[in-house]
């Protein structure tokens, strides 16, 4: 179902999470065969069959950097990093720096997952002082729109003395719109020991803003893998896909 499903789709840039990583073994690979060039995560992995995050594009990936997540004693278990990958995008849009981020999951752990995000943001941001480009940051964020680790990204709250300001895509897109990726309709939620009544949008696609707000625009924004196919689902998370486009110069406001 993956393999076919992303032929179809074609996207330029995926972030993928919780894949297997291990010396013998890339699943990414393995579902997109040679054409991709494919930045798996190397910190913080936990052995024989573990599973982090990974990057793949159809364009060169440039300089890759990580962050490592195991930021206290709790979650040591848990192989959470963000993976920022420099990627050659030809114009119109040019270089995007694409971020994929993955925080602890237990549903407790908002903590965590607050110095989580204000270190990957830290890090894309002293990466952007450096050479300023677009960014772009997907992945599994393990809490829904309402929590303080996700409403730092989308600007909407400071963390630990810093901010910063990322269009939510699937709200810019569906305004309103619950957009769940993880849900009762999912049999597979259940192997993961998730309560079948609940469901929530916690995998998102951010867009970096500047003064006047997003540098790319998003002209779609779909969930997929959404249903199953001869009764079988490709994942226990639904996928996200997005359209981006440059957008438009600011207009001088004097």
């Amino acid at each position: 179902m993956l393999v076919s499903g992303i032929s179809a789709l074609r996207p330029d840039v995926i972030a993928f999470q919780e894949c297997i990583i291990d010396g013998s073994y890339d699943q990414v690979a393995d579902l997109l065969g040679s054409d991709y060039e494919v930045a798996p995560q190397s910190i913080g992995l936990l052995g024989d069959g573990n599973h982090g995050a990974s990057i793949a594009s159809r364009w060169p990936i440039i300089e890759v950097r990580e962050v490592d997540h195991r930021v206290a004693e709790r979650g040591l278990d848990y192989a959470c990093a963000t993976i920022l990958a420099d990627i050659a995008v030809p114009e119109p849009v040019g270089a995007v720096l694409f971020v994929a981020h993955g925080p602890w999951y237990p549903w407790w752990a908002e903590h965590e997952r607050e110095r989580q995000a204000v270190a990957a943001a830290r890090l894309v941001e002293e990466s952007r002082a450096q050479r300023d480009r677009h960014v772009v940051v997907a992945g599994d964020f393990n809490a829904p729109p309402s929590a303080s680790s996700v409403r730092f990204w989308a600007g909407r709250q400071s963390l630990e003395g810093m901010s910063v300001a990322y269009l939510d895509v699937w709200d810019a897109v569906h305004p309103g719109e619950m957009g769940h990726t993880v849900t009762p309709r999912n049999p597979l939620r259940s192997t993961a020991g998730q309560p079948m009544y609940l469901a929530r949008r916690i995998d998102y696609i951010f867009v970096g803003c500047g003064a006047h707000g997003p540098t790319l625009d998003v002209s779609s924004c779909d969930l997929v893998f959404d249903e199953p196919v001869d009764g079988v689902w490709a994942s226990d998370h639904f996928g996200l896909v997005a359209d981006l486009v440059p957008a438009p110069a600011p207009r001088d406001s004097g």
